[in-house]
């Protein structure tokens, strides 16, 4: 391998307390200050009365109470998907690992799931108007993908797939001796970037520019739409430099195909997509007629 970037040495672990064995990861701090760019930027966009057009759909005092359950949904959703989408086998297997969220292990699709659940259910007890409280989360969500993603690179976990590109990342461990049809150690695509970059800094910074420039929080769903289908086809192509979860990797399916097309085939992580972006086509269809 002549041309590589080696993995920096960067520990998963903040700091860590002797003694009770508890750890704080950056994995956690990724979540943590995610969520709190992102309640910050609602807060902003409810004080700015020109961006709406019948006035914010909610309160800051409702704001802070939806907060709770956002926080519900995205660790009790994330954490579920991850293991139905991924693992059960496992965890059928070891189901008292299910709550150990702090070793990673958490699906966006999953969480996002939460989050639908939980801002629907809220919005109907409360009598908010739900497509309007679904766009303040589309502009909110991006920056806790970007923190996420970027901690799923300092993990060395969902590493991209082998690659000689000059940027490609030699990780740790059995990513750089694990690479068949290429030498080993071997470089992968550092594909946690790519998603930081296209998922949280490109969508994030659009999503924005339409809600605070382009008044497109004045037509409810709108946001939503295009956030449901901005994410499902970055984490589609990004899927072509990812490497497939483990368990559905067999010699004759390197490439973790889940449905396989001639020589072609999806993963996982494109089938899950699929539906985000037909639906993100629908609420924009439906936006523009409403």
């Amino acid at each position: 391998m002549l041309f590589a970037i080696p993995f920096p040495n960067i520990s998963p672990e903040i700091f860590t307390i002797p003694g009770i064995g508890f750890s704080l990861r950056w994995y956690a701090v990724g979540y943590i200050v995610g969520i709190v760019i992102g309640w910050w930027i609602i807060a902003r966009s409810l004080r700015q009365l020109e961006l709406w057009r019948d006035g914010p759909p909610m309160t800051r005092d409702q704001l802070e109470d939806m907060s709770t359950w956002i926080i519900l949904g995205i660790i009790l959703g994330g954490r579920l998907g991850f293991v139905l989408f991924y693992q059960p086998g496992h965890y059928l297997a070891h189901p008292l690992d299910i709550p150990k969220v702090w070793l990673g292990g958490m699906s966006f699709h999953g969480g996002f799931l939460g989050v639908i659940a939980a801002v629907w259910l809220y919005s109907r007890r409360h009598g908010l108007l739900t497509p309007s409280v679904a766009d303040l989360l589309a502009i909110a969500a991006p920056a806790g993908l970007f923190l996420v993603r970027v901690a799923n690179f300092i993990n060395a976990e969902l590493w991209g797939r082998p690659t000689l590109s000059p940027w490609g990342v030699i990780f740790p461990g059995e990513a750089a001796q694990y690479c068949p049809g290429f030498a080993s150690p071997c470089a992968r695509h550092p594909s946690q970037l790519y998603e930081a970059l296209l998922e949280g800094l490109v969508l994030g910074a659009v999503l924005l520019v339409l809600a605070w420039k382009r008044g497109w929080l004045k037509r409810p769903g709108m946001l939503t739409g295009l956030f449901f289908l901005g994410y499902g086809a970055a984490r589609f192509v990004i899927e072509f430099f990812r490497q497939a979860d483990g368990q559905y990797i067999t010699p004759d399916n390197p490439l973790g195909h889940v449905m396989r097309l001639g020589e072609a085939g999806l993963t996982m992580g494109q089938i899950l997509s699929l539906p985000m972006v037909a639906i993100g086509i629908a609420t924009l269809l439906w936006a523009r007629r409403s």
